[in-house]
């Protein structure tokens, strides 16, 4: 492994020069530290798919720069001609992966750009777009910030932290969602003492969220995700925080599988329950948890990966969703760039937005 800190890598990155998304690959974290440079769409297609880039803002700006890429190497002499192109290959991105709202948003961002300026030159609308991919990460950095600042007001130096699957730097631009008061906190010289649950069956938890942490000199332990129970009723956490792929109008909250247990458990033993995400991933056109579309992952993850030898019997039925969502009554409050969303969510969701519009025309 390089010799280089984890936490000074980008995790997604545009190489405009030689029209290439740059991404840390992390399916292969914690053991190699490998970058790729990815040229055509269905590596990036690939990517996103595979995990090789993850978490609901890192997935979101991959696809940003990535449909820029493609719109790049267009040849269109025509609006028509160029828009159609632009749109089949948003499509293509946009069906890599279906939970995840930052995925969708990021791609209508972007096709936005191109209805907006139908009357440009194609080379004035392909120059708007790698502004536009651009932009899209800067405020993923400036909004990851923001959320670490009001999460870090709810916690104090020495606090015991438990968090699921990885929403820090390795899943977004910068600092990460619900690791943000963490690392925001170490820069400020506040210690805390976290717990990552290891997040069967990926180990994003084990391999990432253990491996920043670590590497930003944070006081870090790994539990199986059932120890979880224990490490709450020993008093060692104070707070919980775990980030989000989508949250409907009602405050449900949609993130790696076993979040929902962490919740029920968090309730149960009166501990904070945390859910950090930017508006992005708020998705205010579903009502409540159900209707989310979860995705199914390959039974192998969960049969085979990281074992020698397949540790279940051939053949057996697998089930293997790769979320489940925590229900709006089990979470203390949803931090977001422009506030802390309390219950009732239909409400405090709404007036988060307003926000964020009276924010927008300033």
């Amino acid at each position: 492994m390089s010799e280089k800190n984890i936490m000074s890598y980008e995790t997604v990155a545009l190489d405009d020069d030689n029209s290439a998304l740059v991404i840390l690959n992390q399916t292969k974290l914690p053991a190699e530290v490998e970058v790729l440079h990815l040229t055509k769409q269905e590596e990036i297609w690939n990517a996103i798919y595979l995990l090789q880039v993850r978490g609901a803002p890192a997935i979101g700006v991959a696809a940003a720069f990535g449909v820029y890429l493609a719109a790049k190497g267009m040849k269109a002499d025509t609006y028509e001609d160029f828009y159609t192109q632009f749109k089949a290959a948003k499509d293509y991105l946009d069906s890599a992966r279906p939970t995840a709202v930052n995925l969708s948003w990021a791609l209508r961002r972007m096709e936005q750009v191109v209805l907006d300026n139908a009357g440009e030159p194609v080379a004035t609308i392909k120059d708007l777009l790698r502004r536009e991919s651009i932009a899209i990460k800067d405020e993923d950095v400036w909004m990851c910030r923001q959320i670490g600042e009001y999460g870090l007001s709810l916690i104090k130096d020495g606090d015991g932290i438990l968090t699921h699957c990885n929403a820090g730097q390795l899943a977004t631009s910068k600092y990460g969602t619900a690791l943000a008061p963490i690392h925001l906190g170490r820069e400020r010289g506040m210690n805390f003492r976290v717990f990552t649950d290891e997040t069967r069956p990926l180990l994003q938890g084990a391999r990432l969220s253990a491996f920043e942490l670590f590497a930003d000199g944070v006081d870090t332990t790994v539990i199986c995700d059932n120890m979880a129970s224990q490490v709450m009723k020993n008093g060692w956490v104070q707070a919980i925080f775990v980030g989000c792929d989508r949250v409907a109008a009602n405050g449900d909250a949609c993130n790696k599988i076993g979040t929902s247990g962490v919740a029920i458990l968090a309730k149960y033993y009166g501990i904070p329950f945390y859910v950090c995400g930017p508006t992005s991933t708020i998705d205010m056109s579903i009502a409540r948890g159900e209707d989310i579309t979860i995705e199914q992952r390959p039974a192998e993850e969960v049969t085979e990966m990281w074992y020698k030898k397949r540790m279940a019997p051939e053949g057996v039925k697998v089930y293997n969703p790769a979320f489940d969502f925590a229900d709006n009554e089990l979470i203390t409050a949803i931090i977001t760039e422009y506030g802390v969303a309390r219950p009732p969510y239909t409400e405090s969701l709404k007036e988060i937005f307003r926000k964020k519009q009276e924010a927008q025309k300033k």
